[in-house]
């Protein structure tokens, strides 16, 4: 019966906000047919843009065609799950990983209510209240948030907005603004060692002695030290988050939590999706590619230390659990759960090019398959930025307000 219910949710295009059929697992454990919310019937297409053509005319052909590594690759073989036991196996093996056994984090930050706006963020409009909050981590480091709630009408849900490796702090501004306008609630993040989390570290074999990494190019790199048995360093990027939500849930209690995030922030995203599954609709803009296209043309994207460089070797006990290809289903599978890759087609910094047509597919159809949840890509051609532009981040809203997930 479940695959029958599947054959037809592919054959007719349904997935989830379609309103079409779907496979789910029932209270027996055994598969049942489950109907979804069609949208609203006032709903509007997905917005959609064409090519900036002046922008194309000047690019090299690299930007435009296929690169030679996907000759070749079997994009099937990308991806290892292919079943929701298979999700949360991996999902449990990446928490054991990076938490060495202690699960998701469930404390609490130190709040500081009515904080002052950052300078980095000061000139949001429409914030009611701003609430810092510092998250311990080892060695010394203190991850910084800062939590938004909204001055107008309040929709009760929570967005959350992660910047990347020290780009413009302004670049975040419009997105976080219009999500403060339509009610959200919005935890800003920055990368360790980046923006407002620029700060001293302790050696990993002298707790006495501090050391500045933030003043590397590659500073993130300096952290394959303090991968241990014992520790990994991927919690500096994921800790904060986890003990973020767990405030915000707790003070807010939103209905649902969208997650967008540019370059590395988009990364995080990518990879926060995947182990907490309270993040129930995720953005990550111009931040990951399967490693098979990472050193292709147009642009070398092998990325910093957490990114695993080439084929997982920065990190082989993470990537070695999950594939990029499986991070993406993971962040996407689950009731009411999406994800919605945003890559810059002509970005001037990385993830550039036409590549991710090779394996977006392939990731819709295994998330297709499995039943819940769903997937896609929007290939952004209208300008050649490193940013979430005005149009993807109009495909953005215009996906929270016909797919809501709550």
């Amino acid at each position: 019966m479940a695959s029958e219910l599947r054959r037809r949710q592919l054959l007719t295009g349904g997935g989830l906000g379609t309103g079409a059929l779907a496979s789910v697992t029932g209270p027996t454990g055994q598969a049942v047919a489950a109907r979804t919310a069609p949208p609203p019937a006032t709903s509007r297409p997905r917005p959609v843009a064409p090519v900036n053509q002046a922008i194309a005319d000047h690019m090299p052909m690299a930007y435009k065609v296929q690169p030679q590594q996907v000759v070749g690759v079997d994009v099937e073989k990308e991806i290892a799950i292919h079943t929701m036991s298979d999700v949360e196996d991996r999902r449990r093996r990446l928490i054991e990983y990076i938490w060495k056994g202690s699960g998701l984090p469930t404390r609490m930050p130190q709040a500081e209510p009515d904080a002052p706006l950052p300078p980095e963020i000061a000139t949001l409009t429409g914030v009611r209240q701003t609430t810092k909050l510092t998250v311990p981590l080892r060695y010394g480091v203190r991850a910084v948030e800062y939590l938004l709630k909204p001055q107008g009408p309040v929709n009760h849900r929570l967005g959350i907005y992660h910047t990347g490796h020290g780009e413009d702090p302004a670049i975040r501004l419009p997105t976080v603004q219009a999500l403060l306008d339509r009610g959200y609630a919005v935890l800003c993040s920055d990368m360790p060692f980046a923006g407002w989390n620029v700060q001293l570290i302790q050696e990993p074999s002298d707790p006495k002695k501090y050391i500045d990494i933030a003043g590397d190019t590659k500073a993130h790199n300096r952290l394959s030290a303090y991968e241990s048995s014992r520790f990994s360093a991927m919690t500096f990027f994921l800790e904060p988050l986890v003990v973020g939500v767990n405030y915000a849930r707790k003070i807010l209690r939103p209905q649902s939590i969208a997650m967008i995030g540019l370059s590395g922030g988009g990364w995080t995203t990518t990879v926060y999706a995947a182990v907490d599954t309270r993040v129930t609709r995720s953005y990550p803009t111009a931040g990951t590619f399967p490693f098979f296209l990472r050193p292709g043309p147009p642009i070398d994207s092998t990325g910093d230390w957490e990114q695993g460089g080439v084929q997982g070797a920065t990190v082989p006990g993470f990537y070695s659990i999950a594939s990029f290809g499986d991070l993406y289903v993971m962040g996407a599978v689950g009731s009411r759960r999406g994800q919605l890759q945003i890559l810059n087609r002509f970005d001037a910094c990385c993830f550039a090019g036409v590549g991710a047509r090779s394996y977006a597919p392939v990731v819709n159809h295994r998330v297709a398959l499995i039943g819940q949840g769903n997937w896609d890509l929007l290939e952004d051609a209208t300008h050649n930025k490193h940013q979430v532009s005005p149009y993807a981040l109009e495909v953005i809203l215009w996906d929270l307000e016909t797919n809501p997930p709550d």
